[in-house]
């Protein structure tokens, strides 16, 4: 034991000995701050991002359909129904917490917005036929295929489908980058959360991707101004 420990202190000396001659070194000092700098900077970006979205989603996602306003058009954000050969327990959720929310009598409409970049892949027809098996009439579902992203989707419910008051159907993570979206467009929108995915693998994954997908929100926002991949003409809602 006293011998390893001999090694470790010798190790840590040396160790000390080399950060010494590295700092005398000019470029060494100037690449070590850059890197904290970058740091800062990252952490800086993270909070804001993360501040921001709470801002602009406080009071306005909820878990009742008797909080939400009436007169208003949901707008079901894109998922996937399988994550390989297992069902998606996102999407279920999603499609059972719109149903809800048209039961609710609030909405008049309901706008499935996902991605159909490829033939063999089209979220809003996924989307759409779940609603409708759920009792939702078709007449009522809209379906937007250019939602590649949750930017996308808001940009349109705006711009393409002419969406006044909005209310987004989502897990509440992602209703709150959906708000904070929409409170940067100055719409009137709320939000019904459905239930999270069970199990620690689902929370670990979602909370990594929703910390990066905020950054990145703020990025498009902020920086980039980006806008929509697909517009298009305006399309009509049912009346």
């Amino acid at each position: 034991m006293k011998r390893v420990m001999l090694h470790v202190v010798a190790g840590c000396s040396a160790g000390w000995r080399f950060v010494r001659r590295c700092w005398r070194w000019r470029p060494m000092r100037w690449m070590l701050a850059g890197l904290a700098g970058c740091v800062m900077l990252s952490v800086a970006v993270f909070a804001v991002s993360e501040w921001y979205t709470y801002a602009q989603s406080k009071d306005r996602a909820f878990w009742s359909t008797e909080e939400l306003p009436g007169d208003a058009v949901a707008v079901v954000l894109g998922c996937a129904p399988k994550l390989g050969e297992r069902n998606n327990l996102y999407f279920l959720q999603r499609m059972d917490a719109a149903a809800r929310l048209w039961r609710s009598g609030k909405v008049s409409a309901m706008i499935v917005s996902g991605d159909n970049s490829s033939h063999d892949y089209n979220e809003p027809e996924a989307m759409k036929a779940a609603l409708v098996a759920k009792g939702v009439p078709e007449e009522r579902i809209v379906c937007d295929f250019a939602g590649l992203r949750t930017l996308d989707s808001v940009v349109r419910a705006r711009d393409i489908f002419g969406v006044n008051r909005v209310i987004f159907v989502s897990q509440e993570f992602h209703n709150e980058r959906a708000l904070a979206i929409a409170g940067y467009l100055g719409m009137d929108a709320y939000a019904f959360n459905a239930r999270n995915a069970v199990g620690d693998y689902y929370r670990r994954a979602s909370w990594m991707r929703e910390r990066a997908a905020r950054v990145a929100m703020m990025l498009d926002l902020w920086v980039l101004n980006r806008s929509p991949k697909y517009m298009g003409k305006r399309e009509q809602l049912p009346e």
